[in-house]
């Protein structure tokens, strides 16, 4: 489960799941649902993220630590004039601490001892069962939020790339399209959803899914700062993967990442130069002088 990242900053290989959490104080690209199960793309929650294998990005995992002992005021006498004391952190929010030092174990210790009845938490505890490899655990956590909040869009989401990382694909498209009723405007799950497809070969309804993320959000390809969780993918699926999201590059502007996931999709062998040189889509790159270099070196091959 650990990628190297690529010039271009995108994924390109296997199925990806950007995972995140918005903490406090922090900006961060992480998925998980606001308090009071919100399905909206505000900044502090959103969807996990399944992208393309191949740029991938190292999750570095530490050691489990124990969560920080309460702060506590200091005694009244001492406090300046005009001063309140501050109340300890909640459980949760010592859990959000610990997830942004990317201390995961300590972080689900703490979220148990949240109220069991907050479905943000049990978002937030299978992230972070998820990021230590644990999916059993994580689809624990998933399920438990969605009995309490069946209309949460991101955590029907983030089960999804619990179900596709195991190859489930059929129950991760289920899974992708339920929530897709509940925000069908999120850029993300559309993204999500489309990778799946291109995992299952539906070529075709993977590409539209993939298109409709970008007119939602041209820039749904860029990079994210999120941790990734892979799926592996066959040798023909990645060739695919990498053939349409060098589609998406192009539409979104990003020629130089296109041309990339072109040389991995003929290296995978999924695609011919002449397929390439025949597609409309590829057209704005025909004048690039690295676009003509890679064609000369298939050629050679």
């Amino acid at each position: 489960m650990s990628w190297h990242m690529r010039r271009c900053g995108l994924p390109a290989l296997t199925v990806l799941a950007a995972l995140a959490v918005q903490l406090p104080g922090l900006a961060r690209a992480l998925h998980t649902q606001s308090p009071g199960g919100s399905s909206s793309d505000s900044s502090d929650s959103a969807p996990l993220r399944a992208d393309l294998p191949a740029m991938q990005e190292t999750i570095q995992m530490t050691a489990p630590a124990q969560a920080p002992a309460p702060i506590t005021a200091p005694a009244a006498a001492t406090l300046p004039i005009g001063l309140v004391p501050q109340p300890p952190p909640t459980p949760e929010e010592v859990g959000d601490a610990m997830m942004g030092r990317q201390r995961y174990q300590a972080a689900i210790e703490a979220y148990k001892r949240a109220p069991s009845s907050a479905p943000d938490v049990w978002n937030k505890m299978g992230i972070a069962y998820q990021l230590m490899f644990n999916l059993a655990d994580a689809a624990r956590c998933y399920q438990a939020s969605l009995r309490l909040d069946g209309k949460n869009s991101r955590v029907l989401n983030n089960l999804g790339t619990v179900y596709d990382a195991e190859k489930e694909y059929g129950s991760a498209e289920r899974l992708y399209r339920r929530a897709l009723k509940f925000d069908p405007r999120s850029a993300l799950i559309n993204k999500n959803l489309g990778t799946n497809l291109l995992a299952q070969r539906k070529y075709k309804k993977g590409w539209e899914a993939y298109k409709t993320a970008l007119e939602i959000d041209p820039g749904i390809f860029k990079a994210s700062n999120g941790p990734r969780v892979q799926n592996p993918a066959s040798v023909e699926e990645r060739g695919a993967m990498n053939y349409y999201m060098a589609k998406g590059c192009v539409r979104a502007g990003m020629n130089d990442c296109a041309i990339d996931y072109l040389r991995m999709a003929l290296n995978e062998g999924f695609i011919s130069t002449k397929k390439i040189e025949a597609d409309s889509e590829f057209a704005v790159l025909r004048g690039m002088p690295a676009f003509q270099q890679l064609l000369a070196e298939q050629t050679r091959q």
